[in-house]
Order: C-alpha cells, then sequence, then structure tokens
C-alpha cells in the first residue's frame, strides 16, 4: 500500500482523490487477553461484572430460561456482597485496580518492549478483558483504527478449556464481526507443554523452595475447576492439566507422588473435576503431610482465585486439618522467565508476519 505520510502514523493513498479519509499505516497487532475483572469491589460493578462473567454460555451452559431467573433474582442478590468482600481483601488501592489488573499491564508493558526490542515500532501490543473493561470489543477498534491489518489474538490461558481459552476467542471474533474492514488474525494455541513455560513454572517452584527452612512434603498443583462434564464432553483441560503436572515434576527431577494435581473455585452441584484442592489439602493434613506448597500452573497472573482462595479458604482448610506450613507459590506474573516463554510463543505465531530467529 502506497501511503504519503501527513502526521506520524496517518496519511492519505497517494493516487486517493482529495476527500479520502486518512489511512493508518500498516501495522501488525497483538492482543493479549485475560479473564477480567470488576472495575471496583462495591457492589454494582461487582453485580455487572459477576452478570456478564455467569451470563456466559461457556461458563455455565444450562438453558437461559432456566438459569437466568436464578441468576438474576437469588445469585446476584448476594454473591456480589461476598465476592465484593473478598475482591476489597486483595484489592490494590493506591491504584485502584485489582491485582489481576495490575499484573496484566505489567506483563504488557515488559512484552512491548521486547516486540519493539526485536521488531522495531511496526508491531501494536495492548491487552483486553473477556469481561469487564477494557473491553476486547474497543481494543479490537482501536488496533483497527490505528492500522493493524494483522491481528495475533494471545489468551494467556497455557492450558486451553471452553470456558476460558474459547469463550475469549468467541468475544474476539464477535468483535471482528463489527469491522468494516477486519484484518488478517491468528490465535494463539494452548502452550502447556512449551518447554520455556515448563521452565519458568521450575524456576519459580525452585526459588521458593530455596527460601523455605524446611522443604514440603507435597507440592499441591492446583488448576481452576470445571465441570467433569465438560471433559467427558471433549474438553481438553483436564489432560493438559496432568502433563503440565507430569512435566514440572520431570523437569525437577522429583518423584512420581511429589506433585499431586487438583482443581478449585466448585461453583454450584454438580460434579466437578476431582480431586478438589480444598478437600485434598486437608487429607493430606490429616495423612501426616504436615508441610505443603501450592502453585497454580493455568493462572497467568495473580488472581481472587488464587490471593483470596488459595491463601484464605485452602490455607485454613490445611491449617484446621492439622496442617502447619502451607507455602502459597506465585503465579509467573512479569517473571523475566514467563515474559520469555510468552516471547517464544509469539514468535511462534509471527513467523511469516515478520522476520523471526525461530525462538
Amino acid at each position: 500500500m502506497n501511503i504519503e505520510m501527513d502526521k506520524p502514523g496517518e496519511g492519505r493513498l497517494k493516487h486517493a482523490p482529495a476527500d479520502h479519509p486518512p489511512v493508518a499505516r500498516p501495522k501488525i497487532g497483538i492482543l493479549v487477553a485475560n479473564l477480567g475483572t470488576p472495575d471496583h469491589y462495591s457492589y454494582w460493578p461487582m453485580r455487572r461484572y459477576l452478570s456478564e462473567f455467569l451470563s456466559d454460555r461457556r461458563v455455565i451452559d444450562y438453558p437461559a430460561w432456566k438459569w437466568q431467573p436464578i441468576l438474576q433474582l437469588f445469585v446476584l442478590t448476594k454473591r456480589p456482597f461476598s465476592s465484593g468482600a473478598n475482591y476489597k481483601s486483595i484489592w490494590n488501592h493506591e491504584l485502584n485496580e485489582s491485582p489481576l489488573m495490575t499484573i496484566t499491564k505489567a506483563q504488557v508493558a515488559k512484552l512491548r518492549a521486547e516486540v519493539s526490542r526485536r521488531h522495531g515500532d511496526g508491531i501494536m501490543v495492548d491487552y483486553c478483558m473477556r469481561y469487564g473493561n477494557p473491553s476486547t470489543e474497543s481494543v479490537v477498534r482501536r488496533m483497527v483504527e490505528a492500522g493493524c491489518e494483522k491481528i495475533v489474538f494471545f489468551p494467556l490461558y497455557p492450558q486451553y478449556a471452553g470456558p476460558t481459552s474459547a469463550t475469549a476467542n468467541d468475544q474476539f471474533f464477535r468483535a471482528l464481526m463489527k469491522e468494516t474492514r477486519q484484518p488478517a488474525v491468528r490465535v494463539v494455541p494452548e502452550y502447556f507443554e512449551h518447554p520455556l513455560y515448563i521452565e519458568a513454572l521450575a524456576q519459580s517452584v525452585e526459588r521458593a523452595y530455596a527460601g523455605l527452612e524446611h522443604r514440603p512434603d507435597v507440592l499441591v498443583a492446583s488448576y481452576h475447576g470445571m465441570p467433569k462434564r465438560y471433559l467427558m464432553q471433549g474438553d481438553p483441560y483436564h489432560c493438559q492439566c496432568q502433563k503440565t503436572s507430569r512435566l514440572l515434576r520431570e523437569r525437577l527431577g522429583w518423584a512420581e507422588d511429589s506433585i499431586h494435581t487438583t482443581f478449585q473455585s466448585v461453583f454450584g452441584p454438580e460434579e466437578w473435576l476431582r480431586p478438589y484442592t480444598v478437600e485434598h489439602v486437608q487429607e493430606l493434613a490429616r495423612a501426616g503431610k504436615k508441610r505443603i506448597a501450592v502453585i497454580s500452573p493455568a493462572f497467568s497472573a495473580d488472581c481472587i482465585e488464587t490471593l483470596e482462595e488459595i491463601q484464605g479458604e485452602i490455607r485454613e482448610a490445611f491449617e484446621h486439618a492439622g496442617g502447619e506450613e502451607f507455602t502459597y507459590i506465585p503465579c509467573l506474573n512479569d517473571d523475566d522467565a514467563h515474559i520469555a516463554a510468552l516471547m517464544a510463543v509469539l514468535e511462534q505465531n509471527l513467523a511469516g508476519w515478520v522476520a523471526t530467529n525461530g525462538a
């Protein structure tokens, strides 16, 4: 495309008529997506966020005629208060945002700097949330307006699951449906077995253990749960979680029973993937495993499920059952090894669009 620049980043087509609208310089976009966060922990922002989240058919697939009355009349009258209190306990009051938002911004800042270092200023790096703000639609719009003719969409979920990866993709494609001129797109697949992701997890465990006076008896790898029915319908999440735990154990060189894979955040009456983390840590304590560590390989950033649920409910369950030392190993967040892993995944998905080093 032959563009004469009227001002930085914007110009007109060389042979276009005088009244042709300005055209942005062509770019590639990298759009990082995470689950989302309420705008505040007070009632109405929490209610809006929970309504959007719990109305997603990928998350709760009950028929709307059955689920929506229960959600709107019962769940959303009480849950915003309890969830809001949980968010308040972990809230970044200095920046007035959730830790997930703070960490996502830090991750994207590092990715943006590294992408710029490798590829110059022709790639735009931004982030969106599946639920809440900034919305996927608003950021896609911003990228298209900025001239992104190609977009790599990167859901930050190492393991694929319908209620995480798939719904993020759904929302991305819904946003594209509203664009007059759709960019070419690539969706980054799950990276649960990528060597640099496993390496980053292993380094985080080794750092945590090096700072402890006593070595934990067991490392619990706690993944976000989902209904067992989804597994039976073909969702690969359970199998990918198991493989991540195995690869982590092999990288650490540990014995087979040294890492236990469990699932947390159970919601509703039906059976979810087992074992449930909160029950399993109690069983470990009663069986004489008085020191445990917990890691959350499915979360790319610390959030309500790790900072409040694991460090609150799950820790308390372990201690009340007789456990003595509970160590939480933080998510990979914006750790340099994590950023290196994400960059390696991005380079693979940028291949052919930019010159890459094959990382």
